[in-house]
């Protein structure tokens, strides 16, 4: 069976072959993460199914509290990550009886955790380590820790290709920040400052590549942006230098003819701004989704076990996600009232008054966990629902969106203007709500706005309540990602005038809701014009053997498989698009979308601030 393009899967195949140490580590053991591990594990396995597979314990080789060895050292030499929250509740303190027992070691191939694991070799709390690493391991690494485990407990070394988060099937992240400065500084003297964040983003594209058994037939990249470029050559030469990437060469009409397409966020500055309307995008800007957790704490009248919940699209943890992650809001009404009506139903059937004898009890107590298992999802997810409701109303999100959505999709600069100040007047909308607006009017009109009309919005945002250092992310956006910087195709040309009207006429017909979904992000039209054989050199050129770049992209081969991997951050609304193009091509053609994180209004404003 050909090997899936599914971060999911391949995770979970790792994690399958992890527990059991390679099938080499058997009976009860201990699993030993670091802060990245901890959150790749958490994203497609929860601590029940873990520790049914005989792991004693789950604990962190960085954290002072779970690692006896690290007692003495300084408590800021941990890893500042160990704050970022995930599902796997791990064990604080090591008990003192289970040096009889095998530990099982699951790291990234960093300077930081060979240091550690050198450390724990010289005083071993267990009888035996099996190392695990989620990248490629650097010889002088490897050769450091065969020399120092003087006591000879390490019994296997190896590499599991799984250093990035696997959040869909067909998205997956690098949970990095302030990847925007770093896109910035690219080709400047400045640029080695965030070398180890490259360092960061160069390894998980390599890892997603190797853990999907995938060697690119081509690379592509974003000609705008000299991160992309940077990005592109390095995995070009790493790829065909390296054996190990060398298990499949796509050859135009085989299986596995991957594509590979290196973006940068500055080309599409609109997408992470918009307000979102399908479920796991409208839960990511309103109530924050991390390493898929979702935080009701604060929300009105919810339950103490409903304070922190999981949204994950792994498979058997929430058949319901699953099933409506990329459901509008609309739909996604529809679908909970339906949920509900089927448990109440199903809680009638099983009820206590109609146990009528022993049989009956029997039948009871075994459906019992289930139930009190679906309970805990339909109370979840009405949960969310109600406080997406709330806010929508009291942040007047419809009137919002409808403006916002006008204004990434159309031209009216009178009347864009006339509607944008009345809602910086308004007191009704939110702070931040105006502050994107006001972005979005400047990027939109940046060059054929009124006269005086951006002066204007600035001062209409200051008295709106907007921060005046906010005020300034106005200017800063148009450095970062302004028409003489980015790439051509976010507002379109006039050649698309024909398909915008298109567009409108289909948005007037469909009814209301397609009011707040016109907007399409320009990946679409990047990804339909690569189908098709379309996508133009001059603005994705080829990367070539030695390093070398050409637009001559006519005689490539038209790819069965794209991986785009997008440095400096993807959003949920892109991630949608690409699952619905997914399953529109019935398998013919698979996407899997990439990026250093998943950004929504608010992270990409804080990155923002940063430049």
């Amino acid at each position: 069976m050909e090997d899936q393009l599914d971060g999911i899967s391949c995770i979970r195949g790792y994690i399958d072959r992890l527990v059991t140490g390679d099938n080499r580590c058997h009976g009860m053991k201990v699993l030993l993460l670091d802060g990245t591990t901890t959150q790749i594990l958490s994203c497609v396995a929860t601590q029940s199914e873990i520790l049914s597979r005989e792991v004693y314990l789950v604990s962190r080789l960085d954290d002072p509290r779970g690692n006896p060895n690290l007692k003495q050292q300084s408590p800021t030499a941990t890893n500042p990550r160990s704050t970022i929250s995930h599902s796997l509740s791990l064990q604080e303190e090591t008990p003192t009886h289970v040096s009889h027992m095998k530990a099982v070691c699951f790291l990234r191939p960093t300077d930081t955790n060979i240091g550690l694991l050198v450390h724990e070799l010289s005083h071993p709390r267990f009888a035996e380590y099996h190392l695990f690493f989620s990248g490629i391991l650097p010889s002088s690494l490897l050769h450091l820790l065969a020399e120092n485990d003087p006591h000879e407990k390490v019994r296997q070394v190896q590499e599991f290709y799984a250093d990035f988060l696997p959040i869909n099937p067909d998205l997956f992240s690098l949970n990095c920040r302030k990847t925007l400065p770093m896109t910035c500084a690219a080709g400047t003297a400045w640029a080695r400052d965030h070398n180890p964040l490259y360092e960061r983003n160069l390894m998980g594209l390599q890892s997603m590549l190797l853990a999907m058994k995938r060697q690119p037939y081509c690379v592509r990249y974003q000609k705008s942006s000299k991160m992309a470029r940077q990005l592109a050559v390095d995995i070009q030469e790493n790829t065909s230098s390296d054996q190990i990437f060398h298990f499949r060469r796509g050859s135009g009409g085989s299986a596995g003819n991957l594509s590979l397409l290196i973006l940068d966020r500055m080309d599409d500055p609109v997408t992470p701004l918009l307000s979102q309307w399908t479920y796991q995008a409208m839960v990511h800007e309103l109530l924050g989704l991390n390493n898929n957790r979702v935080s009701l704490r604060g929300v009105p009248n919810v339950a103490k076990d409903l304070e922190e919940v999981v949204l994950s699209s792994a498979p058997g943890q929430d058949s319901f996600f699953q099933t409506h992650r990329n459901s509008n809001f609309g739909e996604l009404g529809e679908a909970i009232q339906k949920l509900l009506q089927e448990y109440q139903a199903r809680s009638k059937e099983h009820s206590v008054t109609n146990l009528k004898s022993i049989e009956d009890m029997q039948n009871f107590m075994e459906k019992y966990p289930e139930l009190r298992s679906q309970s805990h999802a339909v109370s979840k997810h009405v949960a969310i629902m109600g406080e997406l409701a709330r806010l929508v109303e009291v942040c007047s999100l419809l009137d919002v969106s409808a403006l916002e959505q006008d204004l990434a999709c159309a031209d009216d600069p009178a009347g864009h203007l006339r509607e944008l100040m009345k809602t910086l007047d308004s007191s009704t909308v939110k702070i931040p709500d105006k502050l994107r607006l006001g972005i979005l009017y400047a990027l939109r009109y940046e060059n054929n706005s009124p006269p005086n009309a951006l002066p204007a919005v600035k001062e209409a945002m200051r008295r709106g309540g907007v921060p005046l250092e906010s005020v300034g992310l106005v200017d800063a956006i148009l450095k970062y990602a302004g028409s003489s910087v980015r790439g051509p195709g976010l507002y379109g040309t006039n050649k698309d005038l024909m398909s915008k009207m298109t567009k409108s006429f289909m948005s007037s017909v469909q009814g209301v809701s397609n009011v707040y979904s016109q907007h399409s992000p320009v990946l679409m039209d990047t990804v339909e014009a690569m189908v098709k054989g379309k996508l133009k050199g001059e603005t994705h050129p080829l990367v070539l053997s030695g390093g070398g770049t050409s637009a001559a992209v006519e005689n490539l081969p038209l790819p069965q498989e794209i991986l785009i991997f997008m440095v400096g951050g993807v959003t949920y609304e892109e991630a949608t698009k690409v699952s619905e193009f997914n399953k529109a091509s019935g398998g013919r053609m698979r996407v899997v979308l990439g990026g250093s994180t998943v950004h929504n209004s608010t992270s990409f404003l804080e990155e923002l601030k940063l430049l």
